[in-house]
């Protein structure tokens, strides 16, 4: 009946309990406080494992910076088992062959479940792929995207009838051309990109009525009719800490007041899910902060930052297990984020005093530098994915296990 019976500690149903979880083909189809088959006992803390709704994984085009292998082992790591990866590449994905090709190349690289968005220009809506997993929209500039968005009301039609998240990267490209300078440093660049271009942007995102709509790396306190996502870089960093490039990224960190009134407000509980926006980029691109790409690297720290914020007692679990791991999934309408039966048996083991400074040299990105280094840090003992281990005791021990999520379903 049966595949394997996990034992442990497993946070269900809102508290950590002692339970069987019984699996079979990847599926939890008994939860009982004892089933007698043999059992894998998993030791501490057990809880589902997070989604990463927003990577930048750079394949294909611009394998150097990053690709499928190395990105999603770099999930794996943190105790993230499904990912999403935006469309923004060299070749943008925004058509069904791009997205076909993208799909086929990616897939056999793959060591945990992933799904792809393409990108909405404005007047593409009949050429996306059908299978695409959400649309992104870029309102201004940033890596590989130079662009506005105006539509009509047949296109948002179409999008809306695909029934699948739209994420807004809301810069509103007017507003960073008039305010555009060549900055040397963060402060600048945060003058160079202000709020006030996000605000312009969320405005008019509003405006278009796409129905799933989601904000992403909101920077400051705001109000909007849709999800607001947040980044641990906008939550944790701040424009006067010595980063140099590697702090540089689209939109820009703000200022100590800022970052700490982000914070607060994430503390309190209203953000909607926490994303990593990981964007590597090789080293060459971040010399000269002037020309250098923006762009920061995070699905292997999300959640390992995260979870020390809790042992820290900043926030409460409750509050990262909705953020990071909860909400996440159900944007997507995954079987997972929850040990309930008929969801994948995808956890992760956590001991909360094993927390330590992150060092970035033992990270799994091609191009692992972190403005994180030295942050405190809890990283999962195990990783499981539809019943597998592909983390066992801090070492990765199984190949590539990710499935497309369209074939999950």
């Amino acid at each position: 009946m049966y595949d394997i019976v996990f034992s442990g500690k497993f946070y269900y149903n809102g508290s950590f309990q002692e339970l069987d979880i019984g699996v079979s083909d990847g599926i939890i189809i008994e939860i009982k406080k004892h089933i007698s088959y043999r059992h894998k006992k998993l030791k501490n803390a057990i809880i589902p494992s997070g989604t990463d709704t927003h990577v930048h994984f750079r394949d294909p085009g611009e394998t150097e910076r990053e690709d499928f292998n190395t990105g999603t082992v770099s999930a794996a790591f943190g105790g993230t088992t499904t990912v999403f990866d935006m469309p923004n590449n060299r070749i943008k994905i925004d058509n069904y062959a791009a997205y076909k090709d993208k799909l086929e190349i990616v897939r056999r690289k793959a060591y945990c479940d992933f799904g792809l968005y393409s990108m909405f220009n404005g007047n593409n809506s009949n050429v996306i792929s059908k299978e695409s997993s959400g649309i992104k929209i870029f309102m201004g500039n940033t890596t590989n995207v130079d662009s506005n968005i105006d539509t009509n009301s047949d296109e948002v039609a179409n999008i809306n009838n695909m029934n699948i998240p739209v994420v807004f990267h809301a810069e509103d490209k007017y507003c960073l051309d008039k305010n555009f300078i060549n900055a040397r440093n963060m402060k600048e660049y945060s003058r160079s990109r202000p709020v006030l271009c996000e605000d312009i942007a969320i405005k008019k995102a509003e405006n278009m009525n796409f129905k799933n709509g989601v904000i992403a790396h909101i920077t400051h306190v705001l109000n909007t009719k849709y999800i607001k996502e947040a980044t641990p870089h906008h939550l944790l960093l701040n424009d006067e800490m010595s980063l140099k490039s590697y702090g540089k990224v689209n939109p820009p960190l703000r200022g100590p007041e800022t970052q700490k009134y982000l914070l607060d407000y994430f503390i309190n509980g209203n953000i909607d899910i926490v994303s990593s926006d990981h964007a590597p980029h090789i080293q060459n691109e971040k010399e000269d902060f002037q020309y250098a790409s923006a762009g920061i690297i995070g699905v292997e720290t999300r959640i390992p930052l995260m979870l020390a914020l809790v042992e820290k007692k900043i926030i409460t679990f409750e509050n990262f297990y909705r953020t990071c791991i909860y909400n996440t999934a159900r944007l997507f309408n995954l079987k997972k984020g929850v040990i309930k039966k008929g969801n994948f048996a995808d956890f992760m083991t956590v001991d909360f005093t094993k927390m330590k400074r992150l060092n970035d040299n033992r990270l799994h990105s091609k191009n692992p530098i972190s403005p994180f280094n030295n942050f405190d840090v809890i990283f999962p003992d195990d990783v499981i994915i539809r019943g597998n281990n592909i983390i066992e005791g801090g070492e990765l021990i199984n190949d590539h296990m990710g499935k497309y999520v369209n074939n999950l379903k």
